[in-house]
């Protein structure tokens, strides 16, 4: 039996993206492992140092407060902007120039860069001439996001809730439109009622898009830096300091570039390792709801 030769030039066609991404993430991130075991002197003097820099960063106390901070505050934005962005897709009209309408002013906010979100919600919170921080102080409030720890982390929240859940909403909205009107004709012959619709129709077919939401949203808030820094500089004190600005203050504040190095690499990991966990979670609870079976 003769066997036909197979065209192997097919794999010349994704050369270009392999160069890209050589170049764009394979060194860099090559750069960063030889820069994270060296004790870089001086642009001509290098010292190996091993694991020294890993274990100098897992001792840092100021890394196990930053990285509870952002646990906690990647897991509220979870929280508000999952649930907010799908009864957003829920309530939006479903065609005509009114759902036209509403799928633009919806997606205005993700249109505003990252700075510019920060200096919006630095001007709002002002006390003196920023609509937030006037109202909260003629209520009674004592409003202060540059004084005051808690209220500096509800603004940000708040940023990230205003500047992000349009993109949730508009994976959900997706996410209906994509449901055949056949299970809605099913559920209404049933005689099946809204929260029946959403719980056993809606909600299941829009899984796919809600995973994806969640872990966008999630490595996105994990790797916020931007916004805060523009509005509070990480401050007051260290309330709103996340693990990238304290990898920014490691490598561009003390130009610590081993003891950086070595952090990214853990940052980098903790991310991948918590979008596994994630990933896989999501993807029991969501078998399991289509079974019928305890998660």
């Amino acid at each position: 039996m003769i066997t036909k030769p197979v065209n192997q030039k097919a794999w010349f066609l994704i050369l270009p993206v392999l160069v890209c991404v050589a170049f764009s993430a394979i060194l860099p991130l090559m750069t960063v492992v030889n820069y994270s075991v060296q004790d870089i002197i001086s642009p001509e003097r290098r010292v190996f140092v091993g694991t020294e820099w890993f274990a100098s960063v897992m001792r840092d106390s100021d890394l196990h407060a930053a990285l509870w901070r952002q646990l906690i505050y990647s897991s509220s934005v979870l929280v508000i902007e999952i649930p907010l962005g799908i009864a957003l897709a829920l309530s939006m009209p479903a065609s005509g120039w009114k759902s036209s309408a509403v799928l633009v002013v919806v997606a205005l906010s993700l249109l505003i860069p990252w700075n510019v979100v920060g200096t919006i919600w630095q001007i709002f919170g002002r006390a003196d001439i920023g609509l937030l921080g006037a109202t909260l102080q003629a209520m009674g409030f004592d409003y202060s996001y540059t004084g005051n720890a808690t209220h500096a982390w509800l603004t940000v929240l708040a940023m990230d809730v205003w500047h992000w859940t349009p993109l949730v909403a508009l994976l959900g909205f997706a996410g209906l439109r994509s449901i055949p009107d056949a299970y809605y004709q099913a559920a209404r012959i049933d005689g099946a009622s809204k929260f029946a619709v959403f719980r056993y129709v809606q909600l299941p077919k829009m899984r796919g898009v809600l995973m994806i939401a969640v872990l966008l949203r999630f490595m996105d808030s994990f790797m916020i830096y931007t916004e805060p820094f523009v509005l509070t500089g990480g401050g007051p004190g260290n309330a709103t300091t996340f693990l990238s600005q304290y990898l920014t203050q490691k490598a561009v504040g003390q130009f610590d570039l081993g003891p950086a190095a070595a952090f990214s690499l853990i940052y980098f990991l903790i991310i991948l390792l918590l979008c596994f966990i994630l990933y896989n979670w999501m993807q029991r609870v969501g078998t399991a709801s289509l079974e019928g079976t305890p998660p």
